[in-house]
């Protein structure tokens, strides 16, 4: 089977010039067919609160009203991901910026309420994304740039980039070998949220869940690991978490938390 290397990339990263130019190097740098998903969640908070939108946020994940759904879509599908694919395509790296509407390629439904009404949020099934779409642009040697939004038949839908990126993965290892690996600020998953050098170096399902009802796992960290346990549990070769500033490290093993199911 090729090789598809997926990256996330999310955080503070997007809002540094320099970090994004020097982990997009890096990116353009890998071998074979990639998909670079990507999130942008300080721009929309920034932006949200200059134009007077209260960011309200559960477990790591934004909850979206209309008004917040139109400046996700704006700042995702429109600044962040034409940015970065221009980017891309100025170091050679041949580059599409789509988002989940585009061509259908990622279906997705409105979340039902639960406990938490998270309005205009979509969620993805790994069976649904139109694995063609990403063929026709990765066998064409293209690098799709993913932004998080998605839409079901009535609206547009803010989906968390943690989850497309995952979905991507599962749904495009039926014809590849698909590496996920998820890029932040941080050096890894860490045993001390105040400690950057406390990294766990391999994560199991059991040792998270141990650490998540303790309260050593939270916030946007928690949809990060669920969908790489999800990953790895539906034929997804192998999940990486860590530092952005260290891409070619993270794919070699040499950084990061590598997360393992046993």
């Amino acid at each position: 089977m090729q090789k598809l290397t997926i990256v996330k990339i999310g955080g503070n990263i997007i809002d540094d010039e320099p970090q994004l130019s020097a982990f997009l190097q890096e990116f353009a740098n890998i071998e074979g067919a990639k998909i670079l998903v990507h999130g942008g969640g300080k721009l929309a908070t920034n932006m949200s609160t200059k134009l007077g939108i209260e960011t309200q946020m559960v477990d790591g994940r934004r909850i979206t009203d209309a008004e917040t759904l139109k400046v996700v879509s704006m700042v995702y599908a429109g600044w962040v991901n034409k940015n970065i694919t221009a980017k891309l395509n100025a170091l050679g790296a041949a580059s599409v910026g789509v988002c989940g509407v585009d061509g259908g390629s990622i279906p997705a439904q409105k979340r039902p309420v639960v406990t938490v009404d998270y309005g205009f949020v979509g969620d993805v099934d790994a069976a649904t994304i139109n694995i063609p779409f990403f063929q026709l642009l990765l066998d064409g040697g293209y690098i799709p740039v993913v932004a998080p939004i998605t839409a079901d038949a009535a609206q547009l839908l803010n989906t968390n980039a943690d989850t497309i990126a995952s979905c991507l993965a599962i749904a495009l290892s039926l014809y590849y070998s698909t590496g996920l690996v998820y890029c932040f600020e941080k050096n890894g998953v860490l045993k001390n949220v105040e400690d950057s050098d406390s990294v766990i170096e391999k994560l199991d399902e059991k040792t998270y869940h141990s650490l998540r009802k303790s309260g050593g796992i939270v916030k946007g960290m928690i949809p990060k690991l669920d969908n790489s346990f999800i990953a790895l549990d539906n034929g997804v070769q192998e999940v990486i978490i860590g530092n952005s500033a260290h891409l070619s490290q993270l794919l070699t093993h040499q950084s990061g938390t590598r997360i393992v199911l046993t």
